[in-house]
């Protein structure tokens, strides 16, 4: 009768591990999710702002040496 209880409590202790794992990756892919939505409007934003400097620098038709 030992056996198989020790086998039930491992199996029940083997899925609580493999849940709490589970859980970390889920926290951690939303946290990366948020840089990398956090990283893509800083780069529009840059090259929103590289535009903008452009169509200034063309309209004065000066150039860059």
């Amino acid at each position: 009768m030992f056996w198989p209880m020790t086998a039930i409590a491992l199996g029940f202790l083997g899925i609580a591990v493999l849940g709490v794992l589970a859980i970390k990756v889920f926290v951690e892919a939303q946290r990366l999710g948020r840089q990398v939505a956090d990283t893509t409007r800083k780069i529009n934003s840059a090259a929103e702002e590289l535009e903008r400097a452009a169509v200034e620098l063309s309209a004065t038709g000066e150039t860059l040496r």
